[in-house]
């Protein structure tokens, strides 16, 4: 009989665990939702490229000025 109340009273403290976890969880998301709306948008400008990605296969002169690192 001690198991059976032992196990009643765990899966009570489980069940009241886990609503509870879910309940916070749900407020969490809530004020998230609620305090986005006021947050101003940023504007980031993207950077400019300046280098051009190399094409797989292309071999450049290793005595050309402009050459930089080859992978």
């Amino acid at each position: 009989m001690f198991a059976v109340y032992a196990a009643e009273q765990q899966y009570r403290h489980d069940t009241w665990s886990r609503d509870r976890e879910h309940a916070i969880l749900a407020s969490i998301r809530e004020r998230k939702i609620a305090v986005a709306p006021r947050r101003p948008a940023r504007v980031i400008d993207a950077p400019q490229r300046v280098a051009w990605a190399r094409p797989i296969g292309l071999h450049v002169s290793e005595h050309h000025p402009a050459v930089c690192a080859v992978a």
